[in-house]
């Protein structure tokens, strides 16, 4: 069962949808002054800044809330 989120500006976008689209339009080095976690400065890439963001809800919020504030 689906409810719709018309109020939720993450709706049906996942955790790497948002990521990639941060990364394309910020780079990693402007990201990481964005947003200070060690996943975005040293060696990062997708799947290990993934890896971290999954289990660490307090820098999921930082990157989902810079997402809200870039494409809303």
């Amino acid at each position: 069962m689906t409810r719709e989120q018309p109020n939720n500006p993450l709706h049906g976008l996942t955790l790497e949808k948002i990521l990639t689209q941060l990364v394309d339009h910020y780079g990693w080095t402007i990201l990481a002054c964005e947003i200070d976690i060690n996943c975005f400065k040293n060696d990062p890439s997708i799947k290990s800044s993934l890896k971290f963001l999954r289990k660490t809800d307090w820098a999921r919020a930082k990157v989902e809330k810079l997402y809200i504030s870039t494409f809303s």
